[in-house]
This record gives structure tokens, sequence and C-alpha cells, in this order.
């Protein structure tokens, strides 16, 4: 009985024991967040700090997506034999130059993407055609009123380099003021701006004077980077004439610059819709355009 009552005692004795040394690990394992929480704030505060320092900053960013398929005497299909394939890439980089008086913002981005659908019995192309097309270049230089406002002139260049390049193609060039209520937000205002349109043959597509808006926020959230970039031309002579596009990446990077990215992009442009309709810009069904891409991201 007493060798029971001993056996029960230091069994007892040891979940005791292992019971405090769970929780003297779990303190202090909570304590060891709490100083990489702080530590971690304090390298945050201390790279912001760097971010605002004069002089260039660089970076690029993007996505890679990619799905390749066949099928070969898979009877159960109508075209037994087929092969298909999606490929997309898509960049963006910028190269700012940020001085106490006066900034010089520059940026690109690419979108191209590739499909493939052959099968055997069905006559066509059966290389890869061209599925998305987006090719854009800013550069806005501003010379500061104060720490938010600036005067500053803008040139932006749109338009396709698989297919049809320059045709269109969209220039724009102007002036007025730019708003920069912080680092990573950009908010262009232009009164004063002339859309250059250029085409060949009879087309729906004309130049003109208007308004230009642009909204670009570009931000890091850990290992999350975002860039967003809206653009707006408002037409003063007809407003048929006008456009906007709208971009929307991201990217996660979970392994040395590689991770998960995603990108949207909308765009609004009734010259387009009339000249791939073949009718007058007023009868024009002006639907919105779009397009997507979700792959590997990259970083650097």
């Amino acid at each position: 009985m007493k060798k029971v009552l001993l056996v029960l005692v230091f069994a007892f004795l040891g979940l005791t024991v292992n019971a405090q040394t769970a929780d003297e690990l779990k303190a202090d394992l909570a304590s060891k967040k709490d100083s990489i929480s702080k530590l971690q704030a304090k390298a945050n505060a201390i790279q912001g700090k760097i971010d605002a320092l004069p002089g260039w900053k660089k970076g690029a960013f993007g996505t890679i997506g990619a799905s390749l398929s066949g099928f070969k005497n898979w009877f159960s299909r109508t075209y037994p034999t087929a092969e298909a394939g999606n490929i997309g890439i898509t960049v963006n980089g910028f190269a700012n130059l940020i001085e106490e008086d006066f900034f010089w913002r520059n940026s690109a981005t690419i979108n191209l993407g590739w499909v493939k659908l052959d099968q055997q019995g069905v006559s066509g192309d059966e290389g890869f055609d061209a599925a998305t097309d987006v090719f854009t270049i800013s550069s806005l230089y501003g010379k500061r009123l104060n720490k938010k406002w600036a005067l500053s002139a803008l040139g932006e260049y749109r338009t396709t380099i698989i297919d049809n390049f320059n045709d269109p193609g969209y220039l724009d060039f102007g002036a007025g003021l730019t708003w920069t209520p912080t680092s990573n937000l950009v908010v262009v205002m232009h009164p004063g701006n002339y859309n250059f349109v250029f085409s060949s043959g009879d087309t729906s597509f004309e130049s003109s004077l208007g308004a230009k808006i642009v909204a670009d926020y570009t931000n890091k959230y850990g290992g999350l980077s975002v860039k967003s970039n809206l653009s707006i031309f408002q037409s003063y002579k007809d407003g048929d004439l006008s456009n906007w596009s709208w971009t929307n990446s991201f990217g996660y990077t979970i392994w040395k610059g590689i991770g998960l990215g995603f990108e949207l992009g909308l765009r609004g442009n009734q010259q387009e819709a009339a000249n791939y309709q073949g009718v007058d810009l007023a009868d024009a069904d002006n639907k919105l355009q779009s397009y997507y891409l979700f792959g590997l991201s990259y970083a650097f």
C-alpha cells in the first residue's frame, strides 16, 4: 500500500513539474515574441527614415503565370488529341529621385500574355497568340511649393508592343499640380493636358485637349508589395474622346523575393470600342475592358 502511495505521489509531482515547465516555457515564448515585435517596430521606423532620405529610390516586382496541358487519344473528348497553354508575365518598375525642393518620378508597367489551343482535326493557328498586351511608361516632375504640394509636368505613353505597336498609341503631356500627402501616394491634377492619339488608316481615334488625373499608390506591408494606378483623361472637346485605366498589382514574398502575385486591370475607352466594332464613335458599345493574372511573383 505504501509503495502504491509513493508511486502516486511521485506521479503527481512529475505532472506538476511538467505543467510548471510548460507554463514557464509559454511565458518565455510570449516574452520573446513581444521582444521581436518591438524590434520589428524599431526596424520599420528606421526603414521609414531611410526611405524618406533624399536621393534615388528604385525597385521592381511582377508576376509570372503559366499553365500547360495536353491530351492524346483521350476519347471522352470531342477532339481526343489537343494541347493548350496560357503564359503571362507582368513587370512593375520605378526609379524616383526625391529631393527637398523637387521630385522626379518615373515608372513603367509591362503586361504580356499568350494563349494556345491546338486541337487535332480543327484547322487554325497552332502557335501561341497574344492575349494580354499592355505597355505604359510615365515621367512626372514636380517643383515643390511645400511638403505636400508641387507645380508639376507629366508625360505618359501607353500602347501595345506585341500586336499593333503604336496603333493606337496614347501620349499625354500636361501641367498643373501634384499632391503628395504621404510618401506612398501621389495624386496628379493637370487641367491643361493634350492627349495625342496615334493610329493608322481611317479610324475613330482623335487627339484632343482635356484634363488629366492620376492617382498612384505604392507600398509594402511586410512581405506584401502593393501598387495601384488610376489614370483618367477627360476631354474638353467630346466626352467620347475620354479614357481611363486602373491597374492593381499585388505580390507576396515567401522566400528570397519569390512568392505569389495577382494583377487586375480595368479600362474604359470609347474610341477603342468604336474602332473595334466598326461604328461611329457615339454608337459604340463601350463595355468594360479587363484582364487578370495570377501566378508566381518576384521582387528585386
